[in-house]
């Protein structure tokens, strides 16, 4: 019997999901995969190889916690691990029933330092996603230390500086991976969103990880190009004295993403991992605005960004009409499409599968099973 595979993918933002999702249905349909998950709305539809298990957020207090264990200080190895949570013990409850069931080849962890040191502690190899930002902390060292690989799900041209030695030995990057819409040419997106062919359109896009951007930073850069269409698609917080201009559309959150970002001439946008592959495999003018995530992942990324000639980055939106022209200028004279497209790798899941497969193969002795044979070179 073939061995399966587990997958715990957190349940914050759509990128976990949408990569994981591509892997599984990149490998080969005789692997089984299990996948541990606080949300089962983010996987619409699953290939026939692959179940969900739904467990208990890990982060998300339900009201039966204990009170009176809230201020016991957390240890330095791990990040999210609160005394007196019920649902915390019946996921990895959950989690370590099915190590014992299944006796799997490996875990993959997307992204949590908790349940990779409890794959390792319960003796199953796991692979931890590597994700951007100030990690150096025990508790990520340790998800690393403790992996039989490391996968980055992005190019190694994006890879942090003091990613080195064994570490940089460890990582498989696999740049593009996650959700890849093909995208339409200009002139084809602008008639299916009913746009102007001739005006130039520059988009606002914000992910489902965080609340977006606020409106009136985004009122003053319209105001400051009043001859553009500006466009807002995601979560976007209005301000009650923000004064929008008419040049100013807000879409919310839509599902033709690719559409919008086919059709603009320039794209402001933070740095998702979705959002960053989108932006590169379309090669557009991009000004990168990180937003805040934990341990700064969004601003290293962002950082690495701008060292490798792949977008134009400011800390926070403009906040004057000089800065919003500064920015929107240097955006567009700096613009490198190839340099950009060069990030997003050839059949990014396919090759991760690819990865995958040859670890089991390498520390359970199975026999490697083709992931398809028109896959493969």
């Amino acid at each position: 019997m073939t061995r399966p595979i587990g997958y715990f993918v957190h349940h914050q933002g759509r990128g976990h999901a949408e990569r994981c999702l591509s892997i599984i249905n990149a490998l080969p349909s005789s692997r089984p995969v299990t996948i541990f998950c606080a949300r089962d709305d983010l996987f619409p539809a699953l290939p026939a190889h692959a179940e969900l298990i739904r467990i208990p957020s890990l982060f998300e207090a339900d009201g039966h916690e204990n009170e009176a264990l809230a201020d016991i200080p957390t240890p330095r190895t791990v990040h999210c691990a609160p005394l007196g949570w019920p649902g915390i013990r019946k996921a990895m409850g959950q989690i370590v029933a099915w190590f014992v069931e299944a006796n799997p080849a490996l875990m993959i962890c997307d992204v949590s330092a908790e349940i990779a040191q409890l794959s390792r502690l319960c003796s199953v190899p796991h692979i931890k996603i590597l994700q951007h930002g100030d990690r150096d902390d025990e508790g990520h060292q340790a998800a690393y230390d403790g992996a039989i690989g490391v996968l980055a799900p992005f190019s190694g041209k994006l890879a942090q500086p003091e990613w080195c030695g064994a570490l940089r030995n460890r990582i498989f990057f696999a740049g593009g991976l996650g959700k890849a819409d093909s995208l339409p040419e200009r002139e084809v997106a602008r008639r299916r969103l009913g746009l102007d062919d001739t005006r130039e359109i520059i988009l606002v896009m914000a992910g489902g990880g965080g609340t977006g951007f606020t409106a009136a930073p985004i009122a003053v850069g319209a105001r400051t190009r009043p001859e553009a269409l500006w466009i807002t698609i995601g979560p976007m917080a209005r301000d009650w004295h923000a004064t929008e201009p008419g040049n100013l559309v807000h879409h919310g959150w839509v599902e033709q993403a690719a559409d919008y970002i086919a059709a603009a001439d320039c794209i402001i946008a933070s740095t998702g991992n979705t959002t960053c592959q989108q932006i590169l495999a379309a090669g557009k003018p991009w000004l990168a605005v990180p937003e805040w995530r934990y341990f700064d992942e969004q601003h290293r990324k962002a950082e690495c960004l701008a060292a490798a000639g792949m977008a134009t980055i400011r800390p926070h939106l403009p906040s004057s009409a000089q800065a919003w022209s500064r920015a929107l200028t240097e955006t567009y004279s700096r613009h490198t499409p190839e340099t950009q497209r060069a990030a997003i790798d050839d059949q990014p899941a396919e090759r991760t599968a690819l990865w995958i497969e040859g670890l089991i193969a390498r520390f359970w002795n199975d026999h490697p099973t083709p992931v398809r044979e028109t896959l493969l070179p």
